[in-house]
């Protein structure tokens, strides 16, 4: 399982340690160092089972700066693949990629169920 996280993110940092305090074994990937590229997003998208709106980070500054809330209704889904591959803070985080399941995010009773 890969967990890709960005360590300055206190979202991230909280899913790590409740991963630590439930002795759930991951990999650990910097997600603004190495971002998921384009057939690991396009599989996890397929794998979640969430609208691919769901995997941007709607918060983040580099969304906001880029005005994606606006340009992402026109664009196609390869398109907004494509974007997203190109920079991990546009990715939603924590992103956990399992064999049969992916989490965006950290909701605690999520990851209980999925994880535990």
């Amino acid at each position: 399982m890969k967990v890709y996280c960005y360590e300055r993110c206190t979202t991230c940092k909280k899913a790590l340690k409740w991963l630590d305090e439930n002795n759930v074994k991951y990999e650990l990937v910097d997600i603004k160092g190495n971002n998921p590229d384009k057939d690991t997003l396009k599989a996890a998208l397929v794998k979640s089972g969430e609208p691919l709106k769901k995997f941007f980070n709607t918060s983040g500054q580099l969304y906001r700066g880029m005005e994606l809330s606006k340009k992402l209704p026109d664009m196609s889904e390869d398109e907004q693949l494509d974007l997203l591959s190109t920079d991990g803070m546009l990715v939603k985080r924590p992103l956990v990629i399992a064999d049969d399941f992916v989490l965006l995010g950290f909701k605690e009773a999520q990851w209980q169920e999925k994880l535990i």
